[in-house]
């Protein structure tokens, strides 16, 4: 069989054969060391028999080649040839026959030394198979030259036949058990991989939260491989939900500056406008896609490499910015005399979050102000201790206990405002965004606070109405501490 072939084959099947072919091969080894050892014992026997019938015979023959009396030699049953010089017989036992036991080259070769020599086959028995044992005679002037002993190899080849089949049986048995006996541990070993890729299938086709069912007595390979796909699933599971949220977030971060852009257009064309107004609306325009551009590369930066890298952004100015820019679209053309918006930042505040970052926050806190609440929104800017504190503050009814402790969640929305524009993703985004920078976002309404992030000791100092809170670390704490904490507690003050 090709290795392509075999390649192809089932796993189980593979280390099945594999196994059998290597017991197999054991059980080769251990037979022949087994035979090779029984037949040397049993040839040491025969070699041994012979000797010693040769030496107690040798003495008793004459040079001639006869025994010393007819007695003897008459009432011997051992199997004996005397030969002289040219391999003839001259005195032989009725057992041994008148044909030489040896040929002539091992006759020739027994007048110096002793020779064995094995007649017969191993089988079949009944051919009477003989070991033959020639030694020098004592050099004498007669004609008797070598003397030829033999025995019978009937019982040591059937010991041996017999342990062959015996041999045979056991581990032809052997291998057929080790084999059963393999397949099933083979079966089960590959049972939760078998299970795995059932409950695999089912990931496939869209079946969620599937996961493999791991045993949690075993610790074997095969299940800390189900314990690694596992984590592998949830990996990729918090990868997709992760997508998921990138679309949301950028549908909804989007959602604003497009609007703007929109509205600028309808201005410009809601009656003629000269070259220059034009030209100044064009100019707002193009700042517009500028930060639409802006914004677009930041969520894909932050879908990559994570949204917040440490800058020193001044948070007055980026809240002055944002402030101006929905005071002018939120009144229209020409402005309202009573400004949505009312902005106190008494001095700069520099803080460690990215510009873009940090105006995507401001942003979404000034929008939820206006979309949920009522105006007229304060926002104030300052600093406190080691962090820069954002406060927006609307003349709304706020959010009951049970809203606010939910509001950071995405898509939370209260009853009256889902008929409204929105996705219920802007505070939801804000708390993501702040925890990351290492700061903490406070919502108090009516005497109830809720706080995510990391926590700062500063105290909430405003009044009853509906308050959102930003505390972030400033360049220089920044600098000092690079944790990185996240959590949520419920304030009491």
């Amino acid at each position: 069989m090709t290795a392509s072939r075999l390649a192809r084959l089932p796993l189980r099947v593979r280390l099945v054969a594999g196994f059998s072919a290597t017991m197999l091969l054991v059980l080769l080894a251990a037979g022949g060391f087994v035979y090779w050892r029984v037949h040397f014992a049993l040839d040491r026997q025969v070699n041994e028999d012979l000797t010693e019938i040769s030496t107690r015979l040798t003495p008793l023959i004459t040079d001639t080649g006869a025994f010393r009396t007819d007695a003897s030699a008459s009432d011997r049953s051992e199997i004996y040839q005397v030969l002289d010089a040219q391999g003839q017989v001259l005195t032989a036992s009725p057992t041994a026959g008148p044909e030489p036991l040896l040929d002539t080259a091992d006759a020739r070769q027994a007048l110096t030394a002793p020779v064995r020599r094995d007649i017969g086959a191993l089988l079949p028995i009944k051919n009477h198979p003989l070991r033959a044992y020639g030694v020098p005679l004592p050099n004498t002037g007669g004609p008797a030259k070598v003397l030829v002993v033999a025995v019978r190899r009937d019982h040591r080849d059937e010991a041996l036949l017999e342990l062959l089949l015996q041999l045979g049986i056991a581990g032809l048995g052997a291998l057929v058990l080790t084999s059963a006996v393999g397949y099933l541990l083979t079966r089960s070993a590959l049972r939760p991989v078998e299970r795995y890729r059932a409950q695999a299938d089912q990931i496939v086709h869209g079946v969620p939260g599937v996961r493999l069912g791991i045993s949690e007595q075993r610790d074997d390979e095969v299940t800390r491989l189900g314990r690694t796909l596992n984590t592998m699933l949830d990996a990729l599971e918090t990868a997709l939900e992760r997508e998921r949220d990138f679309v949301r977030d950028a549908s909804h971060e989007l959602r604003t500056p497009l609007t703007l852009l929109t509205t600028r257009v309808q201005l410009a064309l809601r009656r003629p406008r000269t070259v220059t107004e034009h030209e100044e609306i064009l100019r707002e325009v193009r700042t517009d896609l500028d930060r639409l551009t802006r914004l677009a590369e930041q969520l894909l930066r932050a879908e990559t490499h994570g949204l917040y890298e440490d800058r020193s952004v001044d948070l007055a100015h980026v809240a002055g910015q944002a402030v101006h820019e929905r005071n002018r679209t939120a009144d229209g053309e020409p402005p309202r005399p009573e400004p949505r918006f009312h902005l106190q930042a008494p001095a700069p505040v520099e803080v460690a979050v990215g510009e873009v970052e940090l105006a995507q926050v401001v942003g979404n806190l000034l929008d939820n102000a206006l979309l949920h609440g009522q105006p007229p929104v304060h926002v104030h800017v300052d600093r406190v201790g080691a962090v820069g504190r954002l406060q927006v503050q609307d003349a709304g009814p706020g959010m009951d206990a049970q809203l606010l402790a939910t509001a950071t969640r995405r898509f939370s929305r209260a009853a009256e405002s889902r008929s409204r524009p929105g996705f219920g993703l802007g505070l939801a985004l804000v708390a993501a965004a702040v925890t990351r920078a290492g700061g903490e976002l406070r919502l108090c309404s009516a005497g109830h606070h809720q706080s995510s992030g990391v926590p700062t000791p500063s105290t909430c100092e405003h009044g009853p109405a509906m308050t959102v809170t930003v505390l972030l670390p400033t360049t220089q704490s920044a600098s000092g501490d690079s944790s990185r904490l996240t959590g949520s507690r419920h304030l009491h003050v």
